[in-house]
């Protein structure tokens, strides 16, 4: 159990980068000049690596000979490509700024070029890191299902302490006087406060990474494993539509929620803080500081999401299987869902009604009740996220992990029974 909690680890060094992503990098493509409009594409980069990288990296980690372990060099390898892309990501300003990004000029083309570049680079790599994590974890659970129930649940906490430390560091407002370098005449302070917390970002993903992977070892699969010649990469796509085949009825139901439960998650993880800066705090882009003020009170609000996220994470077994019953959770999660997001509609209007502004007509920034209404929607969120967190680690566990792992587990439970499934797949 210690090793996979080790290996488990690892995700809060992932999560702090996706927490960063998540509250800071929709208002910084702003101040690079990426219109609002057209910043949702540079998003798309997320679910294209996902649907790409993940079953290749995981067709090939099953697979591997390497003498280092199946696992264990594809984490290595995602760890290196995110501190790439942090890099890319974090000086993008500066280094538009030495390739002839001119100072004062609204848009820098060659900033957002290196911005865009490290972006991509950085989901594929978060891409590469995760599938191969999850799959170590099924290989330490060595086809135990309680094994593998509480290393789902140290998954997701891990996932909630790093979007804890993320989103902290993403409130904080004067991280760059830490990192004296960070600001300079391209950089201003928002940009050296981005800076800063991707540094961070890279060193607790190293250190996490290292410890887990130096302390807990792997068996190299034999070279006999996959005596056919794996066939081709198209074999893992081959498995997965094999898999979506065998579905019935009940699980099609199960994967249409969960597409719609997502497609409504989008919208709110790629405007959450600029949707606080500009709708709720009434800042812009660049004039003045109440936008920046906002953008930290969204990250502030994160943060208590993630609390939530969290803690809801480690007692949703404990609901699941003694109280209220998986199917009670699994609907309550997603009316909580659309509750909160209908919300966010009235916190704005609320907000817009209750403006004030000073001599100049400059907007003050809101009164304590719409901030705290904003902030515990945020918190309130936290319930249906941790559910959609797991529902999408269970499932890319079924469907990569099915011939190896869940087939073997079936001795356990009956994955084709819909209270076990749908208990095993959507809450654990």
């Amino acid at each position: 159990m210690w090793k996979i909690m080790m290996v488990a680890a690892i995700a809060a060094g992932v999560q702090f980068g996706w927490a960063l992503q998540l509250s800071l990098l929709t208002p910084y493509v702003q101040l690079l000049g990426i219109p609002h409009k057209f910043a949702s594409f540079i998003w798309l980069c997320g679910p294209i690596s996902g649907m790409i990288v993940q079953p290749l990296v995981g067709y090939y980690s099953d697979n591997s000979t390497c003498r280092f372990g199946r696992r264990r060099p594809f984490i290595v390898a995602g760890a290196i490509l995110v501190i790439i892309a942090v890099f890319l990501i974090g000086f993008a300003a500066d280094i538009g700024h030495a390739a002839g990004d001119q100072i004062g000029k609204a848009s820098k083309p060659r900033a957002i070029i290196i911005f865009v570049v490290g972006f991509w680079v950085l989901d594929v790599a978060n891409n590469t890191l995760q599938g191969p994590c999850r799959a170590f974890l099924a290989d330490l659970s060595g086809g135990s299902a309680s094994k593998m129930r509480s290393a789902n649940a140290f998954f997701s906490f891990f996932m909630a302490v790093g979007n804890v430390l993320g989103y902290s560091a993403g409130s904080y407002a004067d991280l760059y006087k830490h990192f004296s370098f960070s600001k300079t005449p391209v950089c201003d302070i928002y940009c050296a406060n981005l800076k800063s917390c991707f540094i961070i970002s890279a060193i607790i993903l190293l250190s996490v990474t290292t410890l887990a992977l130096s302390l807990v070892g792997e068996t190299p699969a034999p070279a006999e494993k996959n005596p056919a010649g794996a066939e081709a990469p198209a074999a893992a796509c081959g498995q997965l539509l094999s898999a979506l085949r065998e579905f019935k009825r009940p699980m099609w139901i199960l994967l249409a929620v969960t597409f719609v439960n997502w497609l409504a998650w989008f919208p709110f993880n790629l405007y959450n803080t600029d949707w606080m800066a500009k709708e709720v705090y009434g800042g812009k882009v660049g004039d003045g500081d109440l936008y920046d003020h906002g953008v930290q009170a969204g990250a502030r609000g994160l943060l208590f999401q993630s609390v939530a996220l969290g803690a809801v994470s480690l007692l949703m077994e404990y609901f699941g299987r003694r109280l209220v019953g998986a199917k009670v959770i699994w609907g309550g999660v997603n009316f909580i869902l659309a509750a909160g997001l209908a919300f966010t509609v009235l916190v704005t209007k609320i907000a817009a009604k209750t403006r004030q502004y000073d001599v100049h007509g400059n907007a003050l920034p809101p009164n304590a009740g719409v901030r705290a209404g904003a902030l515990m929607l945020f918190c309130v969120l936290g319930i249906p996220l941790a559910h959609s967190l797991r529902s999408r680690i269970h499932l890319l566990q079924y469907l990569w992990c099915r011939p190896r792992f869940v087939l073997r587990s079936s001795q356990h439970f009956n994955l084709h029974t819909s209270d076990d499934f749908v208990f095993w797949w959507g809450t654990s």
